[in-house]
């Protein structure tokens, strides 16, 4: 007998990996998943500084730091952390900061068989494709955000012409890619509309990490339990400018309806949210750090809401990965976002729990009255909820990554439509 096959060969180029929280821990989970079904997988990321823009090692420098964890190999790489992440200047000199530090390490022609590159860090997408045109190996674009966009609806890049230049320079490090693939239908649409070169643009929708998982199936059931009273929402994730959690809690604090709500994150509009909520002295309101996974859990179990709030006019980019572990308990969710938007359609699909839109804000504290005299459709949306967080199925979704790997590794790049890829929404 011959000697094994060698391993199929993967570079993963993203900005956050554990024990950076959001993204960070999901793309970790897919990486150490690819790894489990033998691909040897390297990852290019920055050190930990997410979701508090903090450097959480203490190592964040000109060194790189190389480590094996959990089957992956781990390289470090230092960036500039803004102090004012919401600056252009800052972000800018943010993403041109990652670019050059990994372009210190050029991966020699013939080291990898693919290369995955996520966006929403841009400078991570350019060196995505100074590695294509060095390996000659394609390059696989992963798409969670659209950076340009979030910048201009964010109000990070302020101007027409400052937001055609971001769209132009995305545009452009974009069609470098040959694959490009998205978490969910709303955002391949978008895609469809920037490639140049009729590059296929697929759906692989996010899922629960395991860890996580493992946390809420440790839960009692929650069927048909009721609304409490006063109605407990709970908010868990990421603080910034995309989510515009204060004006949420500003509607609030106007209205004199009974209710609990426990905030816990961080980001770069956290300490925004702290103050208003000291300075309101509105004891409605309570905000925490962010908790661990088994916090988070008992948190979502305890909650009546899980509350997931979207800027206007921001949700065409993005649909937030921390649906998947609202779904999986059973809480119903209460989104504020666009009708448009992912979240929108997912909740418009899925219908696990009410929908808003900003301008309705005035209509919540009515919700947060009147839901427990009517508790079918509460029982209705905990009971849709269960179901849908069915189809985010992490095994299913890795093994679809895992034949993407193979299928690019031979040369062969599928097109739109083809089953691999099957739009878990159809």
């Amino acid at each position: 007998m011959g000697d094994p096959p060698e391993p199929l060969r993967l570079l993963v180029i993203v900005n956050v990996y554990r024990p950076d929280l959001g993204g960070g821990v999901l793309f970790s989970d897919l990486c150490e998943g690819l790894a489990a079904r033998g691909i040897a997988v390297t990852v290019r990321c920055a050190y930990p500084y997410y979701p508090e823009w903090t450097d959480k090692s203490g190592r964040n420098g000109l060194r790189v730091h190389c480590s094996e964890e959990n089957g992956v190999r781990v390289e470090r790489h230092g960036l500039y952390i803004p102090s004012n992440p919401n600056a252009l200047g800052e972000r800018l000199v943010y993403e041109a900061s990652f670019f050059l530090s990994v372009l210190r390490r050029l991966p020699k022609r013939g080291a990898f068989d693919v290369v995955m590159v996520y966006c929403p860090l841009i400078g991570a997408v350019a060196y995505g494709g100074v590695c294509r045109w060095w390996t000659g190996r394609p390059l696989w674009l992963n798409v969670q955000d659209l950076s340009a966009d979030a910048a201009a609806a964010g109000g990070i890049a302020r101007g027409g012409r400052v937001s055609r230049l971001l769209a132009g320079v995305q545009q452009m490090l974009f069609n470098r890619a040959d694959i490009w693939t998205t978490i969910s239908p709303v955002m391949v649409d978008r895609l469809k509309q920037l490639r140049t070169r009729g590059q296929p643009v697929c759906y692989l929708p996010h899922w629960l990490h395991t860890s996580l998982a493992e946390k809420i199936r440790a839960l009692p059931a929650r069927d048909g339990r009721r609304p409490g009273s006063p109605v407990r929402l709970l908010y868990s994730g990421n603080i910034g400018t995309k989510q515009d959690l204060l004006r949420f809690c500003q509607a609030l604090h106007g209205s004199p309806v009974p209710f609990r709500f426990r905030i816990q994150g961080e980001g770069s509009r956290a300490a925004e949210v702290r103050d208003w909520v000291a300075t309101a002295a509105d004891d409605r309101f309570s905000v925490h750090d962010l908790s661990d996974e088994a916090g988070l859990a008992r948190a979502l179990y305890e909650a009546d809401f899980f509350v997931i709030t979207e800027k206007a006019g921001i949700g065409g980019s993005f649909i937030p990965s921390k649906l998947m572990p609202g779904l999986a308990v059973g809480t119903p969710v209460l989104a504020v976002c666009d009708a448009g938007s992912p979240l929108g359609c997912e909740m418009e699909t899925a219908n696990p729990g009410p929908r808003f839109d900003w301008d309705d804000l005035p209509a919540v504290p009515a919700l947060l009255a009147s839901v427990g005299d009517a508790p079918e459709a509460y029982l209705r949306w905990q009971c849709n909820a269960r179901e849908r967080a069915a189809l985010y199925d992490r095994e299913a979704t890795i093994d679809r990554y895992a034949a993407l790997v193979r299928a690019l590794a031979s040369g062969r790049v599928p097109v739109d439509d083809e089953p691999l890829h099957v739009n878990v929404y159809e």
